[in-house]
């Protein structure tokens, strides 16, 4: 196959008319040539740290989307599904992956459970991490969340790290708000990547440190407008990522949306090229083409260097997007799941009143950390209830693994008016999660959610609406369209029953994610990231 295009050459950073010549899916040769259509080609998009089991489908749906954006690769953290189903959950996402032409390289989770301050379905030993990481497709140590685990040279933590240190595969990390000291014996353990800085001169400490910087756009938590200007000061130590991104936001666009954004900023095209691809690409050891003379054919053709709208994608060889199709096949998957409790009662959620205040989870909109404000009670017969009026509304977490009583809090942020919202995608452990301004509301949304054994679902107050999640609680499987078109039919109902959030079931997921400061609720009880423990929610 031959193809004249206007060549993007990220290596020798120059454009030109070429004409490439492809051979059993490996480009055999490029020549410049005279002229050229009036389109360009440049390498395919890599996001460098997604968890696939966040766009709410498997990886083929997901691939179906991503690729119409440009995506020919991702790096995939399966330890969503991998704390409720444990190696078979991960073994699940690596059998789906390969029915796809996306190439995907899944890591081998590093922290199931996240802590032991929550109740998962499974835990991940350092043998069992060794059996993943032989399993072909499986590349990387995924993100060691557990930082303190690192300070503290705990000997589980640091058995893992020393065999991803032995075996040669890249260590990911996670570690918000690291500094100093504790920063350097994070880096000095071997863990070389970092996707949590919240500012830029977090991000610049990182970069001294040796750390390779992840820009972070998810559904959740963003930080593209504080870290971009690290791009002109170390374009080789950049990486673009999603980390969490909905399946109605994965509709919309991918890593294709970080280039056409940076581009219009002003950020020169070869740099912005090399974080959307080629840095991830060395860094992980991918198997994908930065057109070369001898590497697979991965690239794409794009209208404009202005718009980057996607013309085709193509991997091995193969266009797999052209003509506005996506030449992907789709068979239903398996349905691998752990359920395994009864409904609850309205009882259950009762809190008496022991004290004068109480602690408050304070959200912020688009991050994933918290504050901790302290409130005087809403009282009724003794109970604890939320407060309308203050934003002061009643959480809880209900263990799905086995029976127990609910954990309750409070937070402040979603700004409910009535009704309530459940999820069972809660980050990691993924529990039953709700908010709502009543007791019943929670208990009927939290019952639909053991109904369908996961999924997630808004009550109106009046009706409930819905949307199953049959693979581990954490997935449909269906497609990305039909995932995304119930997920933006319930935040719409969500911003009727009063929420202004971007995101209120992301933020809502990640309310019970202990390791990102300052306050969150396990199932366990309300936990302090500051001091990495249980607190009370009387003071």
């Amino acid at each position: 196959m031959r193809l004249q295009s206007n060549l993007v050459d990220i290596h020798r950073r120059k454009i030109y008319p070429a004409e490439i010549r492809i051979k059993n899916g490996n480009i055999y040769s490029i020549e410049e040539s005279g002229k050229a259509p009036n389109h360009f080609i440049l390498p395919g998009f890599v996001d460098a740290h997604i968890h696939i089991e966040s766009s709410m489908v498997t990886p083929v749906s997901f691939s179906k989307a991503a690729i119409r954006h440009g995506t020919v690769a991702v790096v995939s953290d399966p330890h969503e599904i991998a704390n409720v189903l444990g190696k078979e959950g991960v073994v699940f996402m690596v059998v789906d992956g390969r029915k796809t032409p996306l190439k995907i390289m899944f890591g081998a989770p590093s922290c199931v459970p996240a802590t032991s301050f929550e109740s998962s379905g499974a835990a991940i030993d350092v043998h069992e991490v060794e059996e993943i990481l032989k399993i072909p497709g499986v590349g990387y140590l995924s993100e060691m969340m557990n930082y303190p685990g690192v300070l503290h040279g705990e000997a589980g933590v640091m058995e893992k790290i020393y065999l991803a240190k032995s075996m040669g595969v890249p260590i990911d990390g996670h570690a918000p708000g690291l500094t100093g000291g504790d920063l350097e014996i994070y880096s000095a353990a071997g863990i070389s990547t970092d996707h949590e800085c919240f500012t830029y001169n977090e991000a610049k400490e990182k970069i001294s440190k040796g750390f390779k910087i992840l820009i972070r756009e998810g559904s959740g938590a963003k930080n593209f407008n504080a870290l971009i200007p690290l791009l002109k000061e170390h374009p080789e130590k950049i990486m673009f990522c999603t980390d969490d991104l909905h399946p109605d936001d994965l509709l919309k666009g991918h890593i294709n949306l970080f280039v056409r954004r940076a581009i219009r900023e002003g950020y020169d095209l070869f740099d912005v090229l090399r974080a959307a691809g080629l840095n991830a690409a060395e860094h992980y050891n991918l198997e994908v083409g930065l057109l070369r003379e001898g590497d697979p054919a991965d690239f794409i053709i794009v209208d404009s260097l202005e718009d980057f709208n996607i013309v085709e994608t193509f991997i091995d060889g193969k266009a797999v997007f052209s003509n506005e199709t996506v030449n992907i096949d789709f068979d239903q998957p398996e349905k691998p799941n752990q359920f395994n409790i009864k409904t609850i009662e309205e009882k259950d959620l009762a809190v008496k009143v022991d004290g004068k205040s109480i602690r408050v989870i304070q959200t912020i909109d688009g991050e994933l950390i918290t504050k901790e404000i302290k409130e005087t009670p809403k009282v009724e017969n003794g109970n604890v209830i939320s407060n309308t009026d203050r934003d002061v509304l009643k959480m809880a977490v209900v263990n799905r693994y086995f029976q127990s009583n609910p954990a309750i809090g409070f937070v402040n942020g979603f700004k409910l008016q009535k009704g309530a919202l459940a999820s069972s995608i809660a980050h990691d452990s993924h529990n039953i999660i709700c908010v709502g301004t009543d007791d019943r509301y929670m208990k009927e949304a939290i019952n639909k959610i053991i109904e369908y054994r996961g999924g997630i679902v808004a009550h109106d107050g009046k009706d409930l609406f819905g949307l199953p999640l049959e693979i581990a609680g954490i997935m449909s499987s269906g497609s990305v369209e039909h995932a995304a078109q119930k997920y933006s039919e319930l935040t719409t109902i969500a911003r009727k029953m009063g929420s202004d959030m971007k995101a209120p079931f992301m933020t809502l997921a990640f309310m019970a994610l202990l390791v990102i400061p300052e306050l969150k609720l396990s199932d366990k009880g309300l936990f302090s990231g500051n001091t990495f423990s249980f607190t009370s929610l009387f003071y």
